[in-house]
């Protein structure tokens, strides 16, 4: 049987190839990143921060030294790692659940953030905070929602297990209109999400099928993504999201394979889907296979597992033009990829329908992924942080990278990389 043909790369306007860019690295001390201290029974204090960086935009208009951010689910850790971060073994902390997730802040809301840049002095500072809601007013939170064998079982900081939320979102991509609205791609899912300009949800589009696992969200779900995106491996769906300026049009790329038919395809797997999805007539409009690099090319932390590579970001470059950000935990590349190739559009084909074997995930025999061309690659600057997971494009052709520090668990904190030189 022949193999998915693998992505070749060419040459595109609109991007420079530059040796040696000019890197401006900024940090913050804004008291408001802090989100105080969690003390695990019988292990460590953490001193925690606020994730700002899952995801960003530059809203074309807008002044060159603003930009929105977006924080996922907030502070929280798997079972595994409870030893590592929490001091305290996982057969004691996650006793309830040893395949859990731990939340020491559970009433934490995923959060849209404007940053002010400050580059001559080397800072960024917050200057809005706008947590999302429910129609009512009541802040959602970024706990799992009730999706049957697809999800994992939250826990406090105690171990004690927290119930389903089925109004939670996993907020990963963003991109903000004109009149303030934003869309957020979401993880858990996956789902697209409308948000007006004050935090509260409009809607939420989910896969075909899948609406009835949302029941009593407290504002509207509707299905609109393909049925096959339920098969998301559990915590590695919509993580990036972008469109045009106006939001007629929308792209969302899953940040891994799926789970097709089960966990073995992913993890082996270097097929992931793109969709092109217009919010007006709630409808895709275009898929794509999207393949993942060799985990070994990877410089900073090579591997020998597949599932390491994933998918963090994208920016809009032009019409079916976007800039790809493929990562592992310390080695960011940046791709650019447009659809208006060679590649096959997989749209309504047996690709999607579940009950094709052998799945696009395990071979997609005959199936033409997206060309890409490498334009950054982080092992080259070792300035840059690990775990970039927003682009912002900003006037005048300077790319920004922000890392997520993941609420600070683990020490790290969030730091933003203006780069000149690699964008005409």
């Amino acid at each position: 049987m022949r193999r998915l043909l693998l992505a070749t790369c060419f040459l595109l306007p609109g991007l420079a190839a530059q040796a040696a860019p000019e890197i401006t690295m900024l940090t913050s001390d804004d008291p408001a990143l802090s989100l105080g201290r969690f003390a695990f029974p019988g292990g460590k204090v953490v001193e925690m921060s606020v994730g700002i960086g899952s995801a960003a935009y530059h809203r074309p208009g807008d002044p060159a030294d603003i930009v929105y951010t977006l924080s996922d689910r907030g502070p929280n850790f798997a079972c595994s790692e409870a030893e590592e971060i929490a001091g305290v073994p996982a057969a004691k902390l996650c006793a309830e659940e040893p395949r859990g997730r731990v939340y020491p802040v559970p009433s934490y809301a995923p959060t849209l953030y404007g940053l002010r840049l400050l580059p001559e002095q080397r800072r960024f500072q917050l200057f809005e905070a706008i947590a999302l809601k429910r129609p009512d007013g009541q802040p959602i939170t970024g706990l799992t929602n009730p999706l049957p064998g697809r999800t994992e079982q939250p826990l406090d900081g105690n171990g004690r297990r927290l119930a389903f939320d089925p109004s939670a979102i996993d907020a990963e991509g963003l991109i903000r209109l004109p009149d303030g609205r934003f869309w957020v791609g979401e993880e858990n899912g996956p789902s697209l999400v409308e948000v007006a300009a004050d935090g509260r949800i409009r809607r939420r589009v989910v896969p075909v099928g899948t609406a009835g696992e949302f029941a009593g969200a407290g504002y509207e779900v509707v299905e609109g993504l393909p049925a096959i995106l339920a098969r998301r491996q559990s915590n590695r769906g919509i993580e990036s999201l972008t469109g045009t300026p106006d939001g007629a049009t929308l792209y969302a790329l899953l940040q891994n394979p799926l789970a097709n038919p089960d966990t073995a395809a992913f993890r082996a797997a270097r097929n992931t889907r793109l969709l092109r999805y217009d919010p007006a007539g709630n409808r895709v409009t275009g898929e794509w296979v999207y393949q993942l690099d060799d985990p070994r090319s990877f410089r900073n932390d090579p591997s020998d597992r597949q599932s390491d590579p994933r998918i963090s970001e994208m920016a809009w470059l032009g019409p079916d033009r976007l800039l790809v950000l493929e990562r592992t935990e310390k080695t960011t590349k940046l791709y650019e990829v447009r659809l208006d190739g060679a590649a096959t559009n997989i749209l309504g084909s047996s690709w999607d329908d579940p009950a094709t074997r052998p799945t696009l995930e395990q071979g997609g025999a005959g199936v033409v992924p997206l060309e890409k061309r490498l334009v950054l690659d982080s092992a080259d600057h070792p300035e840059l942080p690990g775990k970039l997971e927003g682009i912002a494009l900003l006037p005048g052709g300077v790319l920004m990278l922000i890392n997520d520090d993941d609420f600070g668990i683990t020490g790290e904190r969030t730091r933003i990389a203006l780069i000149r030189g690699v964008l005409n």
